[in-house]
């Protein structure tokens, strides 16, 4: 066959029509050409760049060989007109290096295969499809991470997908409570299985420092022979061959550290797998860094709200409490209403009650509660005696940083046989009503400067009986203030209240401040409220006999000032 001739740049001589002496001629082409027989499966020539790549035999016969077998394909696919030929060039490897094949007829009807080397291209290519994967995979992860605010939720996506993504198996260890460390253990495909153990952190090359947020050490530098046991997961195929410690950076702390696996079929770690190894480990630490310090706020809050919240009310030395309270926000818990049901320390002793209302709603106004429910603690031994304690409140309120004001009412209440005795002070607040055997509401005749505000505090007590089936109601201005109705800027007003107080006759308290509650949601609708609260003191239908009555005395008749 005689040779194909290339033609220089520039020069004008066809591959068909140029003379085999013709300078320069396709042997001084840069790229390496083979021409190959019709059948495809002899290499008839090639240029001194080919030699290079394809040495060809060396034992002296003519140079004639076997090309590449994916060539030998492609040859064949173009010179039938294959219709499943790809829809570009194609391409195969010699040696380390990968090619596109370029076809040019050539004379005899053979074919000179003209080859590219794509290997840097297809290398970069690879590069971007790793960058844009790691990318994806540090988003979802970041994501998934961010959905829930759960240690261990985050630690068990953590290291399900380190070990999916990263290594056969990954294992992850956060910060010690106490002596013992959680730990979580992943295999690829496997459930993930968490625990809580005592470790030693020194047992694992780097683990102690990465617990401390030191910096990682290579790969390289750790023996998969150092490993203890309680690092390789259960079921862990084959021994370790190569091993990641990294630390998992938190918010000012560490948030951990994770340890990833390799078999020892599998490849070592690459320093780009480092890489990216310690930027998933920085995208995780954040996670659990948010997700423990939201756990600790919650855990502070939850210990906090339990001395806001109010408390749940029932049956004290023979006497029936019910509450309900409603802030003004439905998402919050606490707010500037407040009530509270100090017993005595026996039958014998009076009960201690308070309502109160702080000027403004949520969370500013309940801090000012909590102080005003914690004084009023204190002042339990004094309870008696409501003008002074109103008095001690008054100044601890003025000379505190609040610049906020409360009004508040006291009952002292004591069983006498089957009625109840009650004496009552209101400080700026709303007088108590009193709901009778009979349907009768009737206001209890007591009144009184706020407290917080003015230097001094001018109250009025009264007192009263309840009979059994009666309740006196202490309630908040969130009740009356209520603004709906038909048009929505009506109060729900006190003659409502009262209406609503006197089909309650003989009901038990605690129907009686739930049907309060609802009548004013009602009358709300939609609208916008503040805190309500109420709190129901009721005789008990049952009691002691009319002996015991008699015993106990009457005490004073109802309605006496004091």
């Amino acid at each position: 066959m005689p040779p194909l001739v290339i033609p220089s740049p520039g020069s004008s001589t066809g591959p068909r029509s140029a003379d085999a002496g013709a300078a320069p001629s396709w042997s001084d082409a840069p790229y390496p050409v083979l021409v190959l027989d019709a059948d495809g499966t002899t290499v008839v020539d090639r240029n001194r760049t080919a030699r290079l790549l394809l040495p060809g035999p060396s034992d002296g016969s003519p140079l004639r060989d076997a090309p590449p077998s994916w060539l030998s394909e492609a040859h064949r696919r173009h010179a039938g007109g294959s219709p499943d030929a790809p829809a570009g060039p194609p391409g195969g490897r010699i040696g380390d290096r990968f090619y596109q094949a370029r076809p040019t007829p050539a004379a005899g009807g053979g074919v000179a295969w003209w080859l590219v080397d794509d290997t840097d291209r297809r290398l970069a290519e690879a590069a971007l499809h790793r960058a844009r994967e790691r990318a994806d995979t540090l988003a979802a992860l970041f994501s998934t991470l961010l959905s829930s605010l759960n240690v261990p939720r985050c630690a068990e996506v953590a290291a399900r997908m380190a070990a999916e993504h990263l290594a056969d198996a990954a294992v992850l260890i956060t910060p010690p409570a106490g002596r013992r460390y959680a730990v979580t253990h992943a295999r690829r495909g496997e459930p993930v299985v968490q625990e809580t153990r005592q470790i030693d952190p020194h047992g694992v090359p780097g683990l102690a420092e990465a617990l401390r947020g030191f910096p990682p050490v290579p790969a390289r530098w750790i023996n998969p022979d150092d490993i203890p046991d309680w690092v390789v997961p259960a079921g862990f195929a084959g021994p370790v061959g190569s091993v990641i410690v990294t630390p998992l950076p938190g918010h000012g702390v560490p948030a951990g550290a994770l340890i990833l696996l390799r078999s020892g079929t599998e490849q070592a770690f690459t320093p780009d797998e480092e890489v990216f190894a310690r930027l998933f480990a920085a995208r995780a630490g954040t996670a659990l860094s948010a997700a423990r310090l939201y756990s600790e706020q919650t855990a502070i809050t939850a210990t906090l709200m339990r001395e806001l919240l109010p408390p749940t009310l029932d049956s004290v030395h023979g006497v029936e409490y019910a509450g309900h309270y409603r802030t003004a926000m439905d998402h919050e818990r606490v707010g500037g209403d407040f009530y509270a049901v100090h017993p005595g320390a026996d039958a014998s002793q009076e009960t201690f009650v308070v309502l109160g209302d702080v000027a403004g709603k949520g969370l500013d106004a309940a801090v000012l509660t909590g102080k005003i429910r914690n004084t009023l603690h204190a002042l339990l031994p004094l309870a008696s005696d409501h003008r002074q304690v109103l008095t001690l409140l008054n100044g601890a309120l003025l000379t505190s940083r609040h610049t906020r004001f409360a009004t508040l009412v006291l009952a002292s209440v004591k069983r006498h046989g089957s009625r109840v005795r009650l004496r009552l002070t209101s400080a700026g607040h709303l007088p108590p009503l009193v709901v009778r055997a009979d349907g009768a509401v009737e206001e209890v005749d007591t009144h009184g400067t706020l407290v917080g505000a003015l230097p001094t505090v001018t109250v009025r007590t009264a007192e009263t009986v309840l009979a059994p089936g009666e309740t006196c109601l202490l309630y908040t201005d969130g009740i009356t203030e209520a603004r709906g109705g038909p048009l929505g800027d009506e109060l729900f007003g006190e003659h409502r209240l009262r209406q609503a107080l006197a089909e309650c006759a003989g009901m038990p308290g605690e129907a009686i401040v739930e049907r309060v509650q609802m009548l004013a949601a009602q009358w709300l609708g939609s609208g916008r409220h503040d805190d309500m609260a109420a709190v129901a003191i009721s005789a008990p239908r049952t009691g002691p006999s009319a002996d015991d009555d008699e015993h106990a005395g009457d005490g004073g008749p109802p309605g006496r000032n004091g």
